[in-house]
């Protein structure tokens, strides 16, 4: 009896089983555009009962932009093989300011990541070249991507700025105020967020944003001992740039 049981149900199980095999198969047929995509062969699983023919692949709806070539991994952290072994490369200028501040937003997201790509290659590049103990080649490639993103970051804030000045008339992101602290010294203080009144809270009202009358003399003193070390630094460089003259006529009388 158990075993005609047992016989029964392993052939339903075999049944189901071609029945779900039966539902799908495996289709090699690919439109041309996946296959300039991607170059080894897409297989698609698809039902042949419920199939949209006229509608979009799986593949094409995963598709999604890219900034890095197909199919070259780790190769992104390197030179392009023909720079391999050579002293000099051709690089251009940096990006300036005024070119950044015509481009649109999106554009400078996708410059951001493009220089960002750019620096880890070239970091990448001069740690090898400490490895080997070789000269990096045209190591100025680096400062001018640093250069570049250091001032798409400036055009950004200004951006930033600009909106929110326009919407909210604050000057700083976070609103504050300019106060003095109980040596003089002035500094911008940045509001917080409390859950009581500021006469209330203790911990507020211990920070002295004054300055008392007794500090004076010392804000005076300090200010004398700062002109006192700007004029001993600017002598010492006239004094410097004298023995260089001295030393050096033929260049003095070129500048």
């Amino acid at each position: 009896m158990l075993s005609k049981m047992a016989a029964t149900s392993a052939g339903r199980v075999l049944s189901l089983c071609r029945q779900f095999q039966k539902g799908f198969c495996i289709s090699s047929r690919i439109q041309p555009s996946v296959l300039a995509f991607s170059k080894p062969p897409l297989y698609v699983l698809r039902p042949n009962s419920c199939w949209l023919t006229g509608g979009p692949s799986l593949v094409q709806q995963c598709r999604a932009l890219h900034l890095s070539p197909c199919r070259r991994g780790l190769e992104e952290f390197f030179d392009n093989p023909e720079n391999w072994g050579e002293p000099t490369v051709k690089s251009g200028a940096p990006w300036t300011a005024k070119q950044l501040r015509t481009k649109s937003s999106e554009d400078l997201h996708k410059l951001w990541y493009v220089l960002l790509k750019e620096k880890n290659m070239l970091q990448t590049v001069e740690q090898e070249a400490k490895r080997q103990r070789v000269q990096m080649p045209s190591p100025e490639r680096l400062k001018k991507v640093e250069r570049s993103m250091k001032r798409l970051d400036t055009v950004l804030k200004e951006r930033e700025d600009a909106l929110r000045l326009l919407q909210t008339g604050q000057e700083h992101a976070r609103p504050g105020a300019w106060r003095k602290d109980v040596f003089g010294r002035t500094f911008w203080y940045r509001f917080k967020e409390w859950a009581i009144p500021w006469y209330m809270n203790r911990r507020y009202t211990r920070k002295r944003f004054y300055t008392p009358p007794f500090v004076n003399r010392f804000i005076r003193l300090r200010i004398e001992k700062s002109l006192r070390a700007k004029n001993r630094k600017k002598r010492l460089d006239l004094e410097k740039e004298k023995k260089l003259n001295e030393t050096f006529p033929h260049l003095s009388a070129k500048m």
